[in-house]
């Protein structure tokens, strides 16, 4: 038995060594017989077949994504493998795991990102590429990237609106006759995105998609590899920022009509006010967005509620316009009323005694001193202020005062319910597919 034991002791020490000495000794020998006639000039296959490539996409984070740039930004790993049948080799390894120094010796894609603005790959501490090759000559290629790309946005249904952003792909020399691009994993699980990856603050990532292009050109056909982006965006922001402030400020213009006409000052001060504080909440909130040529869904809210704080500023001029055609027209009754008056007290007896005149018109200064109610006297502050009218006939509500209580909140609500149902029913996301 203990015979035994030493024998397999021994047949696993030398199986051991041996294959410590055939890791140390032969690789470079493998690596250096692969190089011997290389050429890495030519693609695999070169003149014979067409080479295929490959690829998968695992997303580390997605974003951010900016309206005014119109561009998205993702960190991945972009993998990609293909046969090399002149890297082939036989061995005790099934894999060589080498460092990124091998791919300046072997032939590799010239994969490039063809909606891309600006591209890293990353290289702290050292370039951050993985490479490997299998036995059969299959080669596999990793490296991480940072991209910023391009991602066509129609703003019409701004802030409830959705976009599908590209990420292309493809070979920027070779034409579809030499290499074509292929998903390694199929339609459904080439790219991953962890939920982890896509913390947006102002969209939420809601899917993608993958196809297949050919992109043609004066040179030829090129095969194109293409990721969709589902992008929908948060209202949240905009709810709290723009949409609630714009509705107060309209509330706060109806609030007028609750007003005495003839507080002109305190009428006056809040129209302007609320007009003001409009003009401000609407730059602001063009400020986050591109200079577009036409109007998004908020532009239109801001329009109508303009409309809305104006027409209440223009309500009080017509009250006080017809309140003063009033005015003037009861002015010009009682004036009418005082001549025809003094006419028919000149027409009276002129054979009366003056004593008795004199004496007439005592008693009917004092039956008029009588009949007349004492008069009040008022504060200072209301007999200096504009609340109390100089003619107390024309104080009280004004008719288009009481039907603009009614009608201009019922018009804004009829407003904001056709607004929010049309813009919150509408597939904005299928809207950007037909643009794109």
């Amino acid at each position: 038995m203990d015979n035994i034991l030493t024998l397999l002791c021994l047949i696993s020490i030398s199986t051991y060594t041996g294959s410590q000495k055939i890791s140390s000794e032969n690789i470079t020998r493998i690596l250096d017989r692969l190089l011997e006639g290389y050429d890495n000039r030519l693609r695999p296959g070169s003149g014979v077949s067409v080479t295929e490539v490959k690829t998968d996409i695992f997303v580390t984070s997605f974003g951010p994504v900016s309206d005014v740039e119109m561009e998205f930004t993702l960190d991945m790993f972009f993998r990609q493998m293909w046969v090399d049948k002149r890297l082939a080799f036989e061995g005790p390894i099934e894999i060589l795991r080498l460092n990124n120094r091998m791919l300046d010796k072997i032939w590799t894609p010239d994969t490039f990102f063809r909606n891309a603005k600006k591209s890293l790959a990353h290289n702290m501490t050292s370039p951050n590429k993985m490479f490997r090759i299998m036995q059969n000559g299959t080669v596999f290629y990793t490296m991480r990237l940072t991209i910023s790309a391009e991602c066509p946005m129609k703003l019409m249904d701004f802030p409830m609106d959705g976009h599908i952003c590209p990420l292309r792909f493809g070979s920027y020399a070779y034409t579809n006759r030499e290499i074509i691009y292929t998903w390694r994993k199929g339609l459904e699980a080439s790219v991953d995105i962890p939920p982890e990856s896509s913390n947006l603050l102002q969209y939420d990532l809601t899917g993608h998609t993958l196809s297949s292009e050919t992109f043609k050109i004066s040179t030829g056909h090129y095969s194109v590899k293409v990721v969709h982006f589902v992008l929908q965006r948060k209202l949240g922001y905009h709810l709290i920022q723009t949409y609630i402030p714009l509705i107060m400020v309209v509330v706060l213009s109806q609030v007028a009509f609750w007003i005495n006409k003839e507080s002109v000052p305190a009428r006056t001060v809040a129209g302007i006010t609320t007009v003001l504080t409009m003009t401000t909440l609407s730059i602001s909130a063009r400020s986050s967005l591109p200079k577009v040529s036409y109007a998004t869904a908020m532009d239109w809210f801001i329009a109508v509620c303009f409309a809305f704080v104006a027409s209440a500023l223009v309500e009080f001029a017509a009250v006080n316009y017809f309140s003063t055609l009033e005015a003037n027209r009861m002015r010009r009754r009682v004036s009418r009323g005082s001549v025809l008056e003094s006419i028919a007290e000149g027409s009276d007896d002129e054979e009366d005694s003056v004593s008795q005149t004199s004496v007439g018109g005592r008693v009917r200064k004092r039956m008029g001193s009588i009949s007349e109610p004492p008069k009040t006297r008022l504060p200072i502050f209301l007999q200096q202020g504009s609340a109390v009218p100089q003619n107390m006939s024309l104080a009280g509500t004004s008719p288009i005062d009481q039907y603009s209580r009614i009608l201009f909140p019922l018009a804004f609500a009829i407003f904001n319910i056709i607004y929010w149902y049309i813009y919150l029913s509408k597939d904005t996301i299928e809207k950007s597919r037909e643009i794109d």
